[in-house]
């Protein structure tokens, strides 16, 4: 089963000084930390805050590439969590033709933001990610959960890349 999320914040963790998307669902609780590469959290960041780069850059390409081959993009879905690696799968469709791509979260992130299209986190990947590490790692990551959820606006803003 699929929840549909939306993107919370985009901030620096200050543990690791690694950029995290935070995933929040739209009903019910849930909220989902993904560490992504800092190349791929500005991407993210550039369409959040509508700026608009003198030139193309790729995700703005990719989508370019899909309306010029009239494909749709129906949505991105946050779709497994292996080994501490989070996959996601761009669900698209031409011509009546339904397909699915692989892809990393933060692609299918910021693709799904210049497209204006609804993003989905599986079940199981809200439940992997509550169950992910042991001991004092499991306990932290609970402590992270709680702490990201309890952010407000200006929270955000102020850890905002």
């Amino acid at each position: 089963m699929e929840r549909e999320v939306k993107i919370r914040g985009l901030m620096m963790d200050p543990v690791t000084n690694m950029p995290v998307v935070v995933l929040k669902a739209v009903q019910g609780p849930g909220t989902l930390p993904i560490w992504v590469g800092i190349y791929e959290a500005n991407a993210i960041a550039l369409e959040i805050e509508k700026v608009q780069t003198p030139r193309p850059m790729t995700h703005d390409l990719l989508k370019n590439v899909l309306l010029g081959l009239d494909v749709r993009v129906n949505k991105v879905v946050v779709s497994d969590l292996k080994d501490e690696t989070f996959y996601a799968l761009i669900w698209m469709e031409r011509g009546g033709e339904i397909i699915s791509m692989d892809s990393r979260p933060s692609d299918a992130l910021a693709l799904a933001l210049r497209l204006d299209c609804p993003i989905y986190v599986e079940e199981r990947v809200f439940k992997s990610s509550q169950n992910a590490g042991a001991g004092t790692e499991k306990s932290s990551n609970e402590e992270l959960k709680r702490w990201l959820e309890s952010l407000n606006d200006e929270d955000l803003g102020r850890y905002k890349m």
